[in-house]
C-alpha cells in the first residue's frame, strides 16, 4: 500500500518541543514496518505564519513570503526526520522525483514545500498523484472539512463525505495568500479531483488517528471519495484495527 500523509506544522509541533514529533515519527515507522510505503509532507504551521507575518510587515512580496514558508516547512520536515530511525531518510526531498526514489528505495520519504504559490496541501496531492498512491491522508488541526471555519463560525457544518467536485466547491472561496490556513486548499482539491485520489481529512493531533485511517479507513473526519470508487478498497479489508 502506498500512502501520502500530509502533517500540518501546527499538528506536528504546536509549540516548541519534541514529544508530538516523536509520536508521529513512531506511527510512520510502524506503518513502514507493516509494509506500507509512506510519503510524509510536513507543513509550516504557526511558526511559518509568524515569520510570514513579520516579513510581510517588513515589505516582502508574496513570492518572498512563500520562499520563507518553504524554508520553515523543510525545517519541520527535518525535525520529523530527526525522530525517525537511523536507517531512515537523512534530508527532506526537494522535488517529487527525489521523493519517489526514496519511496522505491527505503519505503519512506519526507518533504516540505516545493515551490512558491503552492502549499504543502498541494504538494501532498501532487506527490500522491505522482507516485500513484492508494490513499492520501490530511492530518490537520480540525476534525474534517467544514462549510465554514469552525474556529470562527459556530454554525459551521462538518461534511462526513464529499466527492472531489464537492470539495472544490467548498474551498473555492478560500484566501490564497502566503500563510493562509485551511484543511485543504483549492489547488490541492483540484489535483485530488483530477487524479481521482481517495482522500481522508482528519484531526491528526493524535497520531494514532492517522494509523487507524491508513490501516482500516476508520476515522471521524471527512472522506473524499472518487466518483469512480466502488467497494471499499481491498487493503482496508486486511486490517480492521
Amino acid at each position: 500500500m502506498k500512502v501520502v500523509v500530509s502533517i500540518g506544522g501546527s499538528v506536528l509541533m504546536p509549540e516548541p518541543g519534541s514529544e508530538r514529533v516523536s509520536k508521529h515519527a513512531a506511527v510512520v515507522e510502524d506503518l513502514v514496518a507493516e509494509g506500507c510505503r509512506v510519503g510524509c509532507v510536513v507543513g509550516g504551521g504557526g511558526v511559518a505564519r509568524e515569520y510570514i507575518g513579520a516579513a510581510r510587515n517588513l515589505g516582502a512580496n508574496e513570492i518572498e513570503l512563500d520562499q520563507l514558508g518553504i524554508d520553515v516547512t523543510r525545517l519541520n520536515a527535518r525535525l520529523l526526520i530527526a525522530a525517525l530511525g537511523e536507517d531512515s531518510v537523512t534530508a527532506p526531498a526537494h522535488d517529487y522525483e527525489e521523493a519517489a526514489e526514496a519511496l522505491r528505495r527505503d519505503g519512506l520519504s519526507v518533504m516540505g514545500g516545493v515551490a512558491p504559490a503552492q502549499t504543502t496541501d498541494a504538494v501532498s496531492a501532487a506527490l500522491a498523484e505522482y507516485i500513484d498512491a492508494d490513499l492520501l491522508v490530511y492530518a490537520t488541526s480540525v476534525p474534517g472539512v467544514y462549510s465554514d471555519d469552525p474556529n470562527e463560525h459556530d454554525g459551521a457544518t462538518k461534511f462526513e463525505e464529499l466527492t472531489a467536485s464537492d470539495l472544490v466547491d467548498v474551498v473555492a472561496d478560500l484566501e490564497m495568500t502566503a500563510g493562509a490556513s485551511a484543511p485543504v486548499d483549492l489547488l490541492a482539491s483540484k489535483i485530488i479531483q483530477r487524479s481521482g485520489m481517495r482522500t481522508i481529512v482528519i484531526d491528526g493531533t493524535d497520531p494514532d488517528r492517522i494509523a487507524r485511517a491508513v490501516r482500516s479507513g476508520s476515522h471521524d473526519g471527512t472522506d473524499v471519495i472518487p466518483t469512480s470508487a466502488g467497494d471499499e478498497p481491498s487493503y482496508w479489508a486486511l486490517d480492521d484495527r
